[in-house]
């Protein structure tokens, strides 16, 4: 398996793909949350070759997504549990299954996210933490952090200073597919 390294990277998004960043190490992820946790079982679910699987797995027990734990002796074997880290990992998926719902699946959804008590058909939603309001285009904007350099402080201002009528089409077009949900 050929991994980019983004070590010498601070974006977020780069970090991040640098453990999740391929499909498979996605759909694995799926499958621990789906509640699977041998490795037949991933290999039966997901059709990938033994070796690619085995790689992931080990990728991701290396990463602290997963924890590899010995259930049978002779054979040996074991099982995947996702960790705290990995159980993070849900909100991502969450919000990747209602956007492949939404635009990629014409035959309707295949799994979606209902609230326990009533079975009712819920959407995911990114809210601030603190005030639990839409994170929404009109009303947020990214900005340097600390550890940003200059060249990307200049360039987060100026796209917060150019709302060009692209990004205004998009902000209304996000805002009326929120308020659809």
């Amino acid at each position: 398996m050929h991994r980019t390294s983004h070590k010498g990277t601070l974006c977020p998004i780069a970090r991040g793909m640098g453990h999740v960043g391929d499909s498979w190490t996605v759909l694995i992820l799926r499958e621990a949350f789906y509640g699977t946790t041998r490795f037949d079982d991933f290999q039966k679910r997901l059709g990938i070759a033994p070796n690619m699987l085995a790689q992931r797995l080990h990728r991701l027990v290396h990463d602290g997504m997963l924890t590899r734990r010995q259930y049978n002796n002779h054979p040996p074997r074991s099982e995947y549990i996702l960790t705290d880290l990995g159980r993070e990992f849900r909100p991502v998926l969450l919000m990747l299954i209602a956007w492949g719902n939404q635009h990629f699946s014409p035959e309707g959804a295949m799994v979606q996210l209902v609230e326990r008590a009533s079975g009712r058909v819920v959407q995911p939603l990114v809210v601030d933490a603190l005030t639990r309001e839409p994170i929404t285009i009109d009303q947020h904007r990214l900005a340097p952090g600390p550890a940003a350099s200059e060249a990307l402080r200049i360039q987060l201002e100026r796209h917060s200073e150019d709302a060009h009528p692209t990004e205004l089409a998009l902000t209304e077009l996000a805002l009326s597919a929120t308020e659809d949900l």
